[in-house]
């Protein structure tokens, strides 16, 4: 079996040189890069892993914490960062809790694998979490204290802003994104707009929800919380059964926001069994521009979420805090995505196609 030295010799470099092209540790020229790549494929060499762990503490994985890695939303996320990871040669631990926001079990789960990917010594975590806000601020403080007991595994989160709790973040602007939702639907001439929104307890929601009312409000538009406001959990099946309680509730309402496409697509089968027509008789407005946003009839309305653009701005973030190891951390970075109103059918007749296959 062919060693280092054998490399070394066959490429005509020394070994350290050989170390730096293998572990992209320092800056080699092209030239040489070439030659040992060249002698280890010849040489059929394989460095042991294990052994170059111990020696630079570093495993080459990163772990990814997602709640729904078979969605509609997160595979774009995740594609991201695997392509980041791919460019600075490391591997990714995929890791689904499974489950919907607020879901206690999937908490459990959450927690699970963050003490599992710790234990694992993987070199950084990107995570979605459900953790409600009530207790976010005290467990991920102790996290990070865990993170960092044996080495420094760096931390980021997705979609949430955790800044304030030290940890680096890639977050959406829920609340300015729900108001162009909103306005769009008063624009289009709404008077009785109605609000699907997440769980009560996630910021995402929270956010989302004092959009949806403050633009009403701005707009001095008709709103009673009670009737017109209903919580769903982001799935396809509350969306339909929030928009049965909302038709039941508002039987003349005309316009509807909701959190996330999923729930509108759910709302949207609603509309149908029960002969509306959309978007004469009630304009139906989504959030994230997935994929079936664009293919249900009508085309769905929405916010365009840059997802997988969101997922390579937080692999970069982790790689940066990796490559500082031995450096004193800064302040939390918090990236704020930008998004875009994409109209279609649901709420503009006429609309043009709107089929964005780039930026999923």
């Amino acid at each position: 079996m062919s060693g280092i030295k054998d490399v070394a010799k066959k490429a005509g470099v020394s070994i350290s040189t050989v170390s730096n092209v293998l572990n992209k540790s320092k800056y080699v020229s092209p030239d040489l890069v070439m030659r040992v790549e060249k002698a280890v494929e010849e040489l059929s060499y394989e460095a042991n892993p294990i052994a170059r762990s111990m020696k630079n503490n570093k495993t080459g994985t990163i772990g990814v914490i997602t709640e729904d890695v078979c969605g509609v939303f997160y595979p774009y996320v995740v594609k991201g960062i695997n392509s980041v990871a791919v460019e600075k040669g490391y591997q990714i631990i995929i890791c689904d809790t499974q489950g919907t926001y607020g879901d206690k079990d999937a908490i459990k789960r959450e927690k699970e694998l963050f003490r599992r990917l710790i234990a694992s010594r993987v070199d950084g975590i990107i995570f979605v979490s459900s953790i409600p806000n009530k207790s976010a601020e005290k467990y991920f403080s102790q996290l990070r204290k865990q993170a960092n007991k044996h080495k420094k595994i760096p931390l980021v989160s997705m979609e949430r802003d955790m800044t304030d709790v030290g940890i680096d973040s890639v977050y959406f602007d829920g609340y300015a994104n729900a108001q162009k939702a909103v306005q769009h639907l008063i624009d289009c001439g709404c008077k009785k707009i109605c609000h699907i929104t997440g769980a009560t307890e996630l910021q995402i929601a929270q956010e989302r929800t004092r959009g949806f009312e403050d633009c009403m409000a701005k707009n001095h538009m008709y709103y009673d919380r009670k009737t017109m406001l209903v919580y769903g959990d982001y799935s396809h099946q509350s969306g339909y059964t929030c928009m049965k309680q909302l038709l039941e509730q508002v039987p003349d309402l005309d316009g509807v926001f909701c959190g996330n496409d999923q729930m509108a697509i759910g709302a949207l089968k609603v509309l149908k069994e029960y002969g509306k027509k959309i978007p004469e008789d009630i304009k139906l407005m989504g959030y994230d521009d997935v994929f079936l946003a664009s293919v249900v009839e009508p085309p769905l309305s929405t916010i365009h979420i840059r997802k997988r653009h969101a997922g390579i701005e937080a692999a970069k973030i982790l790689f940066q805090r990796i490559e500082e190891q031995d450096e004193k951390y800064h302040d939390a970075v918090g990236i704020k995505m930008n998004a875009r109103l994409v109209v279609r059918k649901s709420t503009v007749k006429d609309a043009p196609e709107d089929w964005n296959l780039v930026d999923w």
